[in-house]
This record gives C-alpha cells, sequence and structure tokens, in this order.
C-alpha cells in the first residue's frame, strides 16, 4: 500500500515565450489503500498531477512522498525502476499490444516486476476474461479491452494504481462494469487508487475526492460510505 503525501509542488511548461503553470504549489494527502478520485476541468493539472505520480515526469519544485520515497529527487534510473515495480497505470486508450493475445499483454506486464505478481490468467479471470485469454485485441470489445488493460496494471501487484479517463471512451453500462472491476480489486488488494475524470459522478464511489482548479487544490472531501457503481445515476 502507499500513502501519498504532495507537499508545495509547481510544475511550469514553456510553450513558445509563454509559461504554462500546471501545478502552482499543490499540496495533497491520500491514505494508503483508498480510492481516491481527481476531479477537474481541462487545464486544472489533472493530467500533470497523475504524470508527476508516475514518475513521467518531475515537478520543478516541491515533495512527492509515495509511502517513505521521495520520488521527487530520483534520477531516471530510479524513476524507471519506481514505475516498473511500484506504479500500475491505466490509460484511457487501453494501449494493449495489438500483436499480443490478452493472457500475453497482462504477462509481459507481469514478467517486468522483481518483486512478484500475479497469474496472468488468474487476474484476467478476476476481472471477467477468463474464456478470452487467447484473444487479440481487435477481437474483443472496448469494455473488455479495458478490463485487460486493469488486469494489467493489477498483474505485477503494484503499490499505486494510477487510471487516466478509464471510462472516457466507452459507453455508460461499460465503464459501469470497469469501475466495478476497479473498486471491488482495490477493497481486496488494499492498493491505492488514483483515478483522474472529469466525470463528477465517479466520484460518489470514492473514498476521496480531490477537486483542481488552476493548479491547485479547491476541496477534499472524504467519504465514508460511498456508493457502489450500480447504485449511481450515470
Amino acid at each position: 500500500m502507499s500513502h501519498i503525501a504532495i507537499h508545495n509542488v509547481y510544475k511550469t511548461y514553456r510553450m513558445g515565450n509563454t509559461t504554462i503553470t500546471a501545478l502552482d504549489g499543490l499540496s495533497l494527502e491520500i491514505e494508503a489503500g483508498e480510492f481516491a478520485v481527481v476531479l477537474g476541468p481541462s487545464g486544472s493539472g489533472k493530467t500533470t498531477l497523475l504524470n508527476i505520480l508516475g514518475g513521467l515526469e518531475s515537478p520543478d519544485r516541491g515533495q512527492v512522498m509515495i509511502g517513505k520515497e521521495d520520488i521527487a529527487g530520483l534520477n531516471n534510473g530510479k524513476l524507471t525502476a519506481y514505475r516498473r515495480h511500484k506504479v500500475g497505470f491505466v490509460f484511457q486508450f487501453f494501449n494493449l499490444l495489438p500483436t499480443l493475445t490478452a493472457l500475453e499483454n497482462v504477462g509481459l506486464s507481469a514478467d517486468m516486476c522483481a518483486n512478484g505478481s500475479y497469474d496472468p490468467g488468474e487476474i484476467l479471470e478476476r476481472v471477467g476474461l477468463g474464456d478470452r485469454l487467447d484473444h487479440y485485441p481487435g477481437q474483443l470489445s472496448g469494455g473488455q479491452q479495458q478490463r485487460v488493460a486493469v488486469a494489467r496494471a493489477l498483474a505485477k501487484k503494484p503499490a499505486l494504481v494510477l487510471a487516466d479517463e478509464p471510462t472516457g471512451s466507452l459507453d455508460v453500462q461499460t465503464g459501469i462494469e470497469v469501475l466495478r472491476v476497479m473498486r471491488e480489486l482495490n477493497r481486496e488488494t488494499k492498493q491505492t487508487f488514483v483515478v483522474v475524470t472529469h466525470n463528477s459522478a465517479i466520484a460518489q464511489i470514492a473514498d476521496r475526492v480531490i477537486r483542481l482548479g488552476s493548479g491547485k487544490v479547491h476541496s477534499v472531501m472524504v467519504n465514508p460510505t460511498p456508493f457502489e457503481p450500480d447504485e449511481v445515476d450515470w
């Protein structure tokens, strides 16, 4: 499990002669094992925050504590090891390798981790794809591909799972099914989940809801009794 504590993080980008501030002294905390949802409009800093949590980018300054480690100060080699062994990514557009079967896509992720992993077939069975192990991504529906992506993210037993608009390219019912799987696995594995989305309905299933605006935290709500995905009015 990973406790997250971010303090006074800044991130800017240069576009020609213009400096764009993506994160402006952002501070937040997420407890280990929580299912946290980050909400905000385009340009609020959601994706930048997710990239920094995942070690894909480094802040200009500030502290990013994942467990007991400040990843803000890690070099490229250590960031690569951090991403490989401690983080699972779920993307909006699946990013599965088209020439590999569902089992092989998940197995590739599991094989990259030296700290132990779930059996690829078992984790695919857990997300309801036990009868699709030998299917290629092109033979699967969008919802099935996203469930493969969830299985791939979880296969290496990461302490932290990061999801960027995981239902953004799915229809409502399929999105509910994917969220149900993610929420169930979060509760069973006690892994920390951070889901970035613009869909405020997803906040109803979260333990913690963080709203961003202009690179800052506007509000934090801790939900003692989150809804199940099937209970939300989508």
